[in-house]
């Protein structure tokens, strides 16, 4: 009776677990397509159905997710699933001549995989990342929903993503070259866009917000937000036993940071990179990697830059992080397909 006991329970167990895990299915085209950073600043990406960053793709925490890729660029490709374990599956780790072929201009390959751990992830090519990743934009946000979400992050009322990137523009018109030691890059970017032309992090006084870092080049960056001190309270996903109480936060290349604050403090505070060769456009000061938080309520004034600004919502994917799991293309990173 009692092995009888033990043998349902298990059985149980093992159709709850089986409810939990979705299977997911999506589909992504690799694509010349060409973006404008900011003002003129136009950049040849190969970017994942047309933008960059690419698709958000927002699973639960055991989800068996399929994603089919279509290469239909000139260039070989693959797709790394930065801070998946691939636990018995390493054959979709994504790197070529390692574990796969290079899916090759015109063919399409099909990654199967389970989604753990949970937290904040990434994807990206891994042929040639110094010019793929670094140069043309291939990468784009993988959220892992967790099972059992920590105390902290339960309290999250607004999330939002920001992938960190940098750009040599004399490779601007000249896909296949670049991604080289000499390399001096001269646009920095939030999103793919540079400021002013980036979006404000828009809250409301009580929320407790969450803001995730992905360090998406080869150049480190140091964050700092104004008005505000704030917990570094995940490192590559994982939560951090003994969060850290900051201002700054150094963020490196594949790294990634969740950092979570109570709006307490209306007003507008400056968001930007202290490494002050990065808050550049070009030649031009005050540009680069700078954004502004806004909260509600907060008067508009003539002479603040972003308020003349067309508002454009989902610029970090905080609409879609609301929706759930599921496969967000976003018009605000849609770029113009080179035929």
């Amino acid at each position: 009776m009692k092995c009888l006991i033990v043998a349902m329970a298990m059985m149980a167990l093992a159709i709850t677990n089986s409810a939990v895990a979705a299977s997911r299915s999506f589909e992504m085209n690799i694509q010349d397509t060409e973006i404008t950073l900011v003002n003129n600043q136009k950049y040849h990406t190969f970017a994942f159905n047309g933008q960059v960053p690419a698709p958000l793709i927002y699973v639960d925490e055991g989800d068996d997710v399929t994603v089919v890729v279509n290469n239909l660029t000139a260039m070989n490709h693959t797709i790394h699933w930065h801070g998946l374990l691939q636990k018995n599956n390493w054959k979709m780790d994504g790197v070529p001549g390692v574990t796969q072929e290079a899916i090759k201009p015109g063919e399409s390959f099909t990654y199967h995989f389970k989604a753990e751990p949970a937290g904040t992830l990434w994807y990206h090519c891994h042929v040639n990342t110094n010019e793929h990743v670094d140069l043309r934009g291939m990468w784009g946000p993988l959220i892992v929903r967790p099972k059992h979400p920590t105390a902290l992050e339960k309290t999250v009322t607004a999330d939002f993503i920001l992938m960190l990137s940098e750009w040599d523009s004399k490779w601007a018109d000249k896909p296949g070259f670049g991604g080289l030691p000499t390399d001096q890059p001269d646009y920095f970017t939030i999103n793919g866009k540079a400021f002013p032309e980036v979006q404000p992090i828009r809250v409301k006084e009580g929320d407790v917000v969450r803001i995730r870092l992905i360090g998406t080049g080869d150049k480190m960056h140091s964050i700092h937000i104004h008005g505000h001190d704030f917990l570094i309270a995940f490192k590559d996903g994982q939560p951090l036993k003994s969060p850290i109480i900051a201002d700054t936060v150094l963020i490196g290349p594949g790294e990634r940071y969740d950092l979570i604050f109570k709006a307490d403090n209306p007003g507008r505070w400056m968001v930007h990179d202290h490494i002050e060769s990065h808050t550049v456009n070009g030649k031009q000061p005050m540009g680069g990697i700078m954004t502004v938080i806004e909260y509600a309520g907060i008067p508009n004034d003539p002479w603040y830059e972003l308020g003349s600004h067309k508002f454009v919502p989902n610029f970090y994917y905080e609409d879609s992080l609301k929706k759930g799991p599921g496969f967000y293309n976003a018009d605000v990173f849609q770029g113009k397909v080179i035929e």
